[in-house]
C-alpha cells in the first residue's frame, strides 16, 4: 500500500487487521518484522521552508536526497549528517527523511550537534489504532506535556508510521578542514580523538580508521586556520590537512562505513565509553571503524559472533547487528526498560500490527 495522503494513511491502519511493515524507502530496515507493507512514498513534499528562520517541514517519504538539495540551494544543511547506508547493506532504493528520523539516524557531526532527534522540532504521525497525533511545532521552546518527537526517533516504526517532520537546520559553513594524524598505534589514536574533543576548538568530528586518526573543524575560514594550528600543537605526530572538498570525501567515507562496502562478515555498530573502545575490539578482534572519538564503533567481524559480542559489552554498551544472519539485532532490555516499552507500545499501538518484531 502507498497511500498519497494523511486520511488515506490514517484509514489504511485503521482497517487493517493483519500485520503491517511500515516502510520509507527500505534502505535503513533492520530486524525480523514481516507483515503487508506500507509506504511513505505517497506523502512527499516540502510543507514549509523558511531559511532565514533555519526551520523546514517536509512530509515523511521525500526524499533525503531532495531536502538535501532543497537546502544546500540556500547553503543550508542537516547538521546530523545522516549516513547513507546502502552500500553498507547492499541495498538500492531512496532513503526517505521520515526514515531518517523514525532510525534517529545521525553521523559523525553528532559530536558536535547532537543526533537527528535533536534537530527535530515536531512530528505528524499516525499510530496504530489509525489515529492522527501531532507534536511539537516550528521552534525547539515549542514543546509542551510529552516530547513525543524524541519518543517517535529511533522507534523504527513500532509506535506509528511518521507523516510530516520538522527540523531545525544548519548554515553551511564557510571552509571546512581535517587534520590527518597517522603513525599511532590503536589506543594512542583514539587518544588524540579524546583529546581533540575535550579541547576548547569547537571539533566536529573525531573518527579513526585504517591507521589514520581524523579531527575535523568547520566554521569562518580564520577560525578554522586558528584552530587547526592550536590542535596540531596540541596532538603533535604525523600530521597533514585535507580542506575543503578533499576534508568532506574522508567524512563520506566515515559517515557511510565505506571502508567495509563489499566485505565479507557481520556488521556491528556498537556504543561503549570512548575511553573503552579501544579494549572491545582488542577482545572481539575484528576490523573497526570509529566514529564520535570512540563511542561508536564498526566492527567487521566473523559470522556467528553475537554470543560474544554480548558477553564482551556486558556492562560496557550495547551492540546493533546491522548486517548479518541469525540471532537478535538489537541488544536485550533490561527488565524495567521493557516494562515501560510495553506500556508505550500499548498505548500507541494497541493491537500490536505496527512493524511487529522489528526491535526483537
Amino acid at each position: 500500500m502507498r497511500p498519497k495522503t494523511e486520511t488515506e494513511l490514517a484509514e489504511a491502519i485503521a482497517g487493517t487487521r493483519t500485520p503491517l511493515l511500515l516502510r520509507g524507502g527500505g534502505t535503513r530496515t533492520l530486524g525480523h518484522a514481516v507483515g503487508e507493507v506500507l509506504e511513505t512514498g505517497g506523502l512527499a513534499g516540502v510543507e514549509l521552508y523558511e531559511p532565514g528562520a533555519l526551520t523546514l517541514v517536509v512530509r515523511a517519504g521525500t526524499p533525503l536526497a531532495e531536502v538535501e538539495r532543497v537546502l544546500a540551494a540556500e547553503r543550508q544543511r542537516l547538521a546530523f549528517e545522516p549516513p547513507d547506508l546502502r552500500g553498507l547493506l547492499g541495498r538500492e532504493g531512496v532513503s526517505t527523511i521520515g526514515g531518517v528520523l523514525a532510525a534517529n539516524a545521525s553521523g559523525p557531526r553528532r559530536v558536535q550537534v547532537g543526533a537527528a532527534r535533536d534537530a527535530a522540532l515536531g512530528v505528524r504521525f499516525v499510530d496504530g489504532a489509525g489515529t492522527v497525533v501531532k507534536n511539537g511545532g516550528r521552534v525547539m521552546k515549542n514543546v509542551t506535556g510529552y516530547d513525543l518527537v524524541k519518543l517517535l526517533a529511533g522507534s523504527r516504526g513500532t509506535l506509528g508510521m511518521l507523516t510530516e517532520v520538522g527540523f531545525k537546520v544548519q548554515a553551511l559553513p564557510e571552509a571546512e578542514a581535517t587534520l590527518v594524524i597517522e603513525g599511532l598505534d590503536r589506543e594512542a589514536g583514539l587518544a588524540a580523538l579524546r583529546r581533540a574533543l575535550g579541547s576548547p576548538f569547537d571539533v566536529s568530528g573525531a573518527a579513526r580508521h585504517s591507521g589514520r586518526s581524523l579531527i575535523r573543524v568547520e566554521g569562518m575560514a580564520g577560525s578554522v586556520a586558528y584552530r587547526l594550528g592550536r590542535l596540531r600543537a596540541l596532538l603533535g605526530g604525523e600530521v597533514t590537512v585535507a580542506e575543503g572538498a578533499a576534508s568532506a570525501a574522508l567524512w563520506r567515507e566515515v559517515r557511510d562505513v565505506v571502508p567495509f562496502h563489499g566485505k565479507p562478515g557481520e556488521v556491528w555498530r556498537i556504543a561503549t565509553l570512548p575511553t573503552l573502545a579501544a579494549e572491545v575490539v582488542a577482545r572481539l578482534e575484528g576490523q573497526a571503524l570509529w566514529d564520535w572519538g570512540g563511542g561508536l564503533v564498526w566492527l567487521l567481524a566473523e559470522h556467528g559472533r553475537g554470543a560474544e559480542v554480548a558477553a564482551t559489552l556486558a556492562g560496557r554498551g550495547h551492540a546493533t547487528l546491522v548486517r548479518g544472519e541469525g540471532g537478535p539485532v538489537f541488544p536485550p532490555e533490561a527488565p524495567e526498560v521493557a516494562a515501560l516499552v510495553a506500556g508505550l507500545k500499548a498505548k500507541f499501538d494497541p493491537r500490536g500490527i505496527l512493524n511487529r518484531g522489528m526491535m526483537g
